[in-house]
């Protein structure tokens, strides 16, 4: 039996673009018939991973890059001075490659890069260091060291989100959380800003605008959706840290905001609603509590959206998914069950829940 940590999230944002398309225009996306403002999962969970820099210590976190070659000669610098610029350079590609990374230049004279995006925890690339200096690298037997070191301690980030490696699929992470893409709850249409620049050099008798454009934008109440599997954060993270992890990503997905165009229309805001709930049976995403749009009122969006995000729970719980285990909020539209606390409060709260249910299993 697996435990199931969902998290779902009403936030109104005002006239913002955090996430655009190839075109510049906010994304947006055809739900119930209507178009819905969307903020991509990808967007919100690369600000999760910026809000887990405050949160987690450097050695629990890991680095995306192609530059993994650069990663591990600094690894090696720091282990060893005395091994000179070329000697770290090819050490690090040699092991690498062992290792079952794709390295290559694609240009002559350019240094080597990973062909594709890797994830690497900072233990395991001080691994991969310590053991290119220590080992024979031609030996046989370090090619198996060197791919258990990139087997071994992931970083809570490759821990949730997961590893893809298309040259060895067998240093694949699954993930054990899963993000939605952020939907509006109800109907929305991009708007345009025309906007005109100055160009403070210019003489008062030639006033006139030196750049002039337009931004698109949009303003919504989002619903947004994510789950965490604990049991898969024991078997990959261990027992000790995961409530610790999940209250962290409770913290990141709540406080976090995509930065597109944030210094244009300062659209930092928190959270109307916040509802976790602890399954036991499996994840539920409530997007269909916003499958028909919510109505404009005299009182907005997030009230009415935030009863509806509760009448629907209890429909679903009653027809189909059993109560959750605990349940916690923000908000005040939940029945007597849900245990409503400020979010410092919820998320001590939320860690003790977790606790308990994964040291009962």
């Amino acid at each position: 039996m697996s435990i199931y940590i969902d998290y779902h999230v009403l936030q109104t944002v005002p006239p913002s673009c955090v996430n655009r398309d190839d075109m510049g225009s906010p994304k947006t996306a055809i739900y119930g018939g209507t178009v819905r403002a969307r903020v991509s999962s990808q967007a919100w969970k690369h600000a999760m991973r910026e809000e887990f820099k405050s949160l987690f210590s450097k050695e629990e976190l890991g680095v995306r890059t192609k530059d993994v070659v650069s990663l591990i000669e600094t690894e090696i610098e720091k282990l060893d001075k005395s091994i000179d610029k070329d000697e770290r350079h090819k050490k690090a590609v040699d092991a690498l490659k062992l290792a079952g990374i794709d390295v290559k230049s694609d240009k002559k004279g350019e240094p080597e890069k990973a062909s594709a995006l890797f994830f690497m925890s900072c233990k395991q690339a001080k691994a991969i260091a310590e053991h290119s200096i220590k080992l024979d690298l031609k030996a046989k037997e370090s090619k198996d060291i060197l791919k258990n070191d990139l087997k071994s301690n992931p970083s809570v980030d490759i821990a949730l989100f997961g590893r893809m490696a298309a040259s060895d699929p067998t240093l694949n992470y699954d993930a054990a959380a899963q993000v939605a893409h952020a939907i509006s709850t109800h109907e929305v249409q991009n708007e345009y800003d025309y906007f005109t620049a100055v160009d403070d050099l210019q003489k008062e008798d030639n006033a006139g605008a030196g750049h002039l454009g337009t931004i698109e934008f949009n303003s919504s109440t989002l619903y947004r959706y994510a789950t965490v599997n604990a049991s898969e954060l024991v078997k990959t993270i261990g027992k000790e840290d995961t409530a610790r992890i999940v209250r962290n990503f409770a913290q990141a997905f709540i406080c976090s905001m995509p930065t597109g165009k944030e210094s244009t229309f300062a659209n930092r805001t928190f959270p109307d609603t916040v509802y976790i709930t602890i399954r036991k049976d499996q994840p539920v995403n409530l997007c269909g509590a916003f499958e028909a749009p919510v109505k404009r009122s005299d009182e907005g969006y997030a009230a009415a959206s935030e009863k509806e995000l509760a009448d629907y729970a209890g429909k679903v719980y009653s027809r189909y998914a059993a109560k959750p285990v605990k349940a916690f909020c923000i908000g005040d539209c939940f029945d007597d069950t849900v245990v409503s606390l400020p979010l410092n409060e919820l998320l001590d709260a939320l860690e003790k829940a977790v606790s308990d249910e994964i040291n009962e299993v």
